[in-house]
């Protein structure tokens, strides 16, 4: 699960990285746009998956070192 989430995340840091420097959509154009459904759903799937890795990390911290 944990590494699932960190995909997701990662996805989402990308996809905000690339809104910030070249004010592209990357999630919005390959799921048809921003606000169709699809893309909705991968929002808040990468939200999701940045709440539950924020109430982990102390765990993940932990167990890498």
């Amino acid at each position: 699960m944990k590494k699932i989430a960190l995909i997701l995340v990662i996805v989402g840091a990308l996809n905000w990285g690339g809104i910030g420097v070249f004010g592209v959509d990357l999630l919005g154009n390959v799921f048809g746009g921003t606000y169709e459904i699809v893309s909705r759903m991968m929002y808040f799937a990468v939200g999701i998956a940045g709440i539950y890795l924020s109430f982990t990390f102390g765990q993940i911290i932990n167990n890498n070192s």
